[in-house]
């Protein structure tokens, strides 16, 4: 939380380019801390329907937080400016480093020795992921099936290989493959990975298309938000209260179509009320998605790997984030700049049949009984 505090004043603060890019990869890298040892704290707490509840809570606040955000941020850019958007996390930041000592509970820690950090493993999954995101970023500009592309992702899936030999290799490796490779585990991966895109292409595709396709301005495009904000809550809500009786494997189901119908919206009917429509219908199965994720993934793991658990997952959201951001970037790159709506119709409608495949994927993927009490 310090350091992403700090990095935000730095970002508010920069003058330049380069003092802000800086700033916001010191802010990611404090928000990559935050998040897992939120999550972990979260699993050791909470037990059975109890965790279902409280990882419902969890996915509703982190959902809905990302839709409050545009909608706060509209209303700071369009009233004291953009660096406002930054300095508001300065206070926040602070109060929350002041009450969270005093209302976390205390955790037993791990027995034993701690593991030394695995510097190599860390350098060859990192360079792996960015490979691999510039690659999708090159397909928008170059082709997808231009040299420097196919290129480019042979080299992540070669580090990627380097990475997992390592791994097994290594004394204290960065990850359990073992762990990774659990059927519960890999299908709370696949839908966080899945769902975080998903999340993504419909706040960029929804921000772009309302502000530079419709010409509305940063603070009305804020606050065409506020009902997907209200979506994803109550779709991350809702998933948290029946998943111990309906089961991971439904919920995940028709989390997925019920994005995928909503992403279909804006491919048949054209316009603002039409795209809010669609991008708030898809936000409220998206958010039932994160529940089921981190219900699957973190339900039946032991405390001890809880921590380790909850890396996994917060990895393969931050992933899912930047593929999403990659693909629907290269996809609606004609409609970027509000000439035409093409890009944006081809984009809503590759993410849709993403979204319909995966439902296929789940329904076969996820354990029958998973977080089912």
């Amino acid at each position: 939380m310090a350091t992403f505090t700090a990095a935000s004043l730095v970002v508010g603060l920069a003058g330049g380019a380069e003092v802000l890019i800086a700033g916001r990869v010191a802010q990611g890298l404090g928000a990559a801390m935050l998040s897992p040892a939120a999550l972990s704290v979260v699993v050791r707490l909470f037990e059975g329907e109890e965790r279902n509840k409280a990882l419902g809570i969890w996915s509703a606040l982190g959902g809905s937080g990302a839709a409050v955000g545009v909608l706060l941020g509209g209303v700071l850019t369009a009233g004291p400016g953009w660096p406002w958007a930054f300095f508001v996390n300065v206070p926040v930041g602070i109060a929350i480093m002041v009450l969270l000592p005093r209302m976390l509970p205390p955790l037993p820690r791990p027995e034993g020795a701690r593991p030394r950090l695995d510097v190599p493993g860390a350098l060859l999954v990192t360079g792996a992921t960015g490979v691999g995101i510039y690659a999708l970023i090159n397909a928008g500009d170059h082709g997808w099936g231009a040299g420097s592309t196919l290129g480019l992702a042979t080299v992540a899936v070669v580090l990627y290989l380097v990475f997992g030999a390592w791994q097994r290799a290594a004394k204290s490796p960065l990850m359990d493959l073992g762990l990774l490779f659990r059927r519960p585990v890999t299908a709370g991966t696949f839908v966080i990975l899945t769902g975080t895109a998903l999340m993504v292409a419909v706040f960029f595709l929804g921000s772009f298309y309302l502000q530079e396709y419709s010409g509305h301005g940063p603070l009305v495009t804020g606050l065409l938000f506020l009902p997907v904000a209200l979506a994803t809550m109550a779709g991350a809500h809702t998933a948290g209260r029946v998943i111990g009786g309906l089961g991971a494997r439904r919920v995940g189901v028709t989390g997925m179509v019920i994005a995928a119908a909503g992403l279909v919206v804006p491919v048949l009917w054209a316009g603002t009320t039409a795209v809010v429509t669609g991008v708030a219908l898809a936000a409220a199965g998206i958010g039932s998605l994160f529940v089921v994720a981190s219900a699957t993934a973190l339900g039946q793991v032991e405390p001890h790997q809880a921590g380790l658990a909850s890396g996994i997952v917060s990895t393969f959201h931050e992933f899912g984030a930047s593929i999403g951001a990659a693909v629907v970037s290269s996809l609606a790159a004609v409609s970027l700049a509000g000439a035409t709506d093409t890009g944006f119709e081809r984009a809503f409608t590759v993410s849709a049949v993403v979204a319909a495949v995966a439902a296929a994927v789940i329904a076969t993927l996820i354990p029958a009984d998973s977080a089912r009490h």
